[in-house]
């Protein structure tokens, strides 16, 4: 709920049209964020489209500076080539810039942020006046990283190997389409479209695009494990790491085995991991599944131990990865706000 004596700010959304971006925006409004005025650009194909902002309809408009004029806050849940080709129009309007498509990587002036992950460590990155640019942590290094401070209250790790399965919803709307018609294409005997991935997603689990896709599972993987070991730091051993493309349309799915240096209960281990954003699924009905996440904000988990290695516990989880994304975002906005308290609405 917004005070008579909050600052409010001047959104933008750059890629309002996509995944990220429509889940953006809910979770704007759902967290109440101090926005007076939230814009909605995008690429020339998504212009002229409608959407309910605020409880008004509003139009997708491009991204020139007229329209980043006096904006406080940018969210760019684009394509990573677009944001590369117009994050510097925002900067040079003076807004702060919060980065979902992971443009911005390898420059050393934009932090990766998790603040689920800082609070739980008790710490934060340091704000101040001139931080203008933060790029969220990939949604599964930010899970598996609280999967793994929340398992090493129940006793050090001595091992951890983490299997992450990726949703076709990481590519956009151009892999959602891909897996649907590969789908339907292959129940009818017909030719699979292959432009996304270079290879048969549709029934079908894979460890490597194909060498035309533009993007790379392999690099994918190597930033989930940068981000990781950003939010972590060395506060415990990285795990080992594999990444699979999965025939799913939303939600990042983990299997992560542990090994404890002693012995604990599962019961003591699920206990030990109990807490804000995480939930353990206390029936196979509310078991960690891509369908019983969607919409939520927590990680469903479940836990056992392994039958052979004593001390050793796998852990099956699952989040929802465009509401995940979303959510850091907000939160890396409203961190952002407490240097920046006051906004450009007059």
């Amino acid at each position: 709920m917004k005070t008579e004596n909050q600052s409010l700010f001047r959104v933008a959304i750059v890629g309002a049209s996509t995944l990220k971006g429509k889940e953006l925006k809910e979770i704007l409004e759902e967290r109440n964020f101090p926005a007076a005025d939230i814009r909605l650009l995008d690429d020339n194909e998504s212009l002229g489209q409608l959407e309910q902002v605020q409880d008004e309809i509003s139009f997708v408009q491009p991204v020139t500076p007229d329209q980043l004029e006096n904006v406080d806050f940018t969210f760019f849940a684009s394509e990573a080539d677009f944001t590369r080709n117009h994050w510097k129009l925002a900067r040079k309007a003076g807004s702060a810039i919060v980065d979902l498509s992971y443009a911005l990587e390898g420059d050393p002036s934009v932090p990766v942020r998790a603040p689920w992950i800082e609070r739980e460590l008790g710490r934060q990155t340091q704000l101040n006046l001139d931080s203008s640019a933060v790029m969220i942590a990939h949604p599964a290094a930010t899970t598996l990283a609280l999967l793994l401070v929340r398992a090493g209250k129940a006793g050090a790790i001595r091992r951890a190997v983490a299997t992450v399965f990726e949703p076709v919803s990481e590519q956009g709307r151009r892999g959602m389409d891909e897996l649907h018609e590969q789908t339907v294409n292959l129940l009818s005997f017909q030719q699979m479209p292959t432009k996304v991935f270079d290879s048969q997603v549709a029934f079908n689990m894979i460890g490597r695009y194909g060498p035309e896709s533009a993007q790379s599972l392999e690099a994918i993987e190597r930033r989930i494990g940068q981000h990781l070991r950003s939010l972590l730091g060395d506060r415990l051993a990285m795990p080992a790491l594999m990444l699979v493309e999965a025939p799913v349309f939303h939600a990042h799915t983990f299997s992560l085995y542990v090994e404890l240096e002693k012995t604990v209960s599962a019961r003591d281990l699920g206990q030990a991991m109990v807490g804000e954003h995480l939930q353990i699924a206390r029936s196979p009905e509310d078991a960690p599944s891509n369908v019983n996440v969607a919409g939520k904000n927590e990680i469903l988990v479940t836990v056992r131990a392994d039958s052979s290695q004593e001390n050793g516990f796998w852990i099956w989880a699952a989040v929802d990865n465009l509401r995940l994304a979303a959510i850091t975002a907000v939160d890396c906005a409203n961190a952002l706000a407490t240097v920046r308290p006051h906004g450009k609405v007059q």
